[in-house]
């Protein structure tokens, strides 16, 4: 894709590894500077070394917003912990981390870009959703990246560019994408901060739950019923029930997320790369969203 645009100006806040910045170079969009707010030491690693010219401008609570008054596309996914419904008890916006939406539609306020992207998760309360609505003046667009890449991810994004509507789906399954062994479903669960633990419990959770990312090694086994398969590992040790499967690859979870291979992990450990993956856009689904801007 050849989009010309003059150079623009970009603030993405709560930052993460920078896919919003992945997009606008992958689809050939200018930009003169991005400026990222972002505290994550890991995140910030992966981000300036995958793309040298960022900007890093720290913590949102202390953005000035008197520096930034040539905008042309301001971006945030404020923390999601106290809003998802993996959360036994939703404080919401009035949480702390979650509550940081509101420092965001600070500077959105007083900065006024020209676009602005917000995603958030799509399990959130009702209440929460009408408050952030509301606030931002668009209704959300519900997207569920499983329609771009292997895996769910179900989310909101309120956006004031226009023309915006769900993906065709490209029938990514997850056996497309895994290196070795089988998957016994067609789509990942979607891609957490935290994987389930590599033991017998752990992946009783992600049978029970659909919790975390598994691939076993029998062919057989996968395509067990949920049922039997919990039937057959009630009475495996720990270490037999090891032994049946094995966690994601970092390469496979990037995959996920529709990132490039080696984004975060030729950068990072794997524990944090799950960490910071699991905290990042879809890359594929915020390019669909930036090719209906008109930066001219």
């Amino acid at each position: 894709m050849n989009i010309k645009n003059e150079p623009i100006e970009v603030l993405s806040l709560f930052d993460g590894i920078a896919c919003l910045r992945q997009a606008l170079k992958e689809l050939n969009i200018n930009v003169k500077k991005y400026n990222a707010s972002e505290i994550c030491k890991n995140a910030i690693k992966v981000a300036t070394t995958n793309h040298p010219d960022i900007i890093q401008i720290g913590d949102v609570r202390d953005v000035n917003c008197k520096d930034y008054n040539n905008i042309s596309l301001m971006a945030f996914g404020s923390p999601c912990q106290s809003l998802s419904s993996l959360k036994k008890e939703r404080t919401g916006l009035d949480s702390q981390d979650s509550g940081l939406f509101y420092e965001a539609l600070r500077i959105l306020k007083e900065v006024k870009p020209k676009y602005f992207i917000m995603e958030n998760v799509a399990s959130m309360p009702e209440r929460d959703k009408n408050i952030i609505t509301d606030l931002l003046g668009v209704e959300p667009i519900r997207i569920n990246s499983a329609l771009v890449g292997p895996a769910l991810r179900d989310r909101l994004y309120w956006t004031n560019i226009p023309g915006i509507s769900n993906p065709e789906d490209k029938n990514i399954l997850l056996e497309d994408i895994i290196e070795d062994g089988y998957a016994d479903r067609d789509k990942a669960p979607a891609i957490l901060t935290k994987n389930i633990p590599y033991t017998k419990n752990g992946l009783k959770r992600y049978l029970t739950k659909s919790i975390g990312q598994v691939v076993f090694h029998s062919k057989e086994f996968a395509k067990l019923p949920k049922k039997e398969k919990l039937e057959h590992i009630e009475s495996m040790t720990n270490d037999e029930a090891k032994a049946l499967f094995r966690p994601f690859t970092v390469s496979e979870l990037e995959q996920c997320q529709t990132l490039p291979i080696g984004y975060v992990g030729d950068i990072l450990r794997k524990t944090p790369s799950q960490h910071a993956i699991g905290n990042a856009f879809s890359l594929s689904v915020i390019k669909h969203i930036l090719v209906h801007a008109n930066f001219n």
